[in-house]
């Protein structure tokens, strides 16, 4: 039988256990990782270009507008299209999803 303090303890700890991974991201490490893989191809700040080609990848500022976390982890985990496949890490997945957020 687990004792109460243990269980306790074990009880105040799922909160941070169930948080999603984005809460302890780092946006100042996805600004770095979208300024070294994304910004050849998309605009990811209000410094990029003021136009983008019609058909092209959509700025990061749209993105943060149309996809919720989930749907930027999942695309970013699973790239497809033109979008290469850049091999991150879920930690750095995690802040580059940080810093779109936080262009909202």
């Amino acid at each position: 039988m687990i004792a109460k303090p243990t269980l306790w303890a074990a009880l105040a700890l799922l909160p941070v256990l169930l948080a999603p991974g984005t809460a302890h991201a780092d946006a100042a490490d996805g600004e770095r990782l979208a300024r070294q893989w994304c910004v050849n191809c998309h605009v990811i700040d209000a410094s990029g270009p003021a136009t983008t080609l019609l058909q092209g990848p959509p700025s990061f500022r749209i993105i943060a507008g149309h996809l919720d976390p989930g749907q930027m982890r999942s695309f970013l985990t699973n790239p497809h299209g033109a979008m290469p496949n850049l091999g991150l890490t879920r930690a750095e997945i995690d802040n580059l999803i940080a810093y779109i957020e936080g262009l909202k």
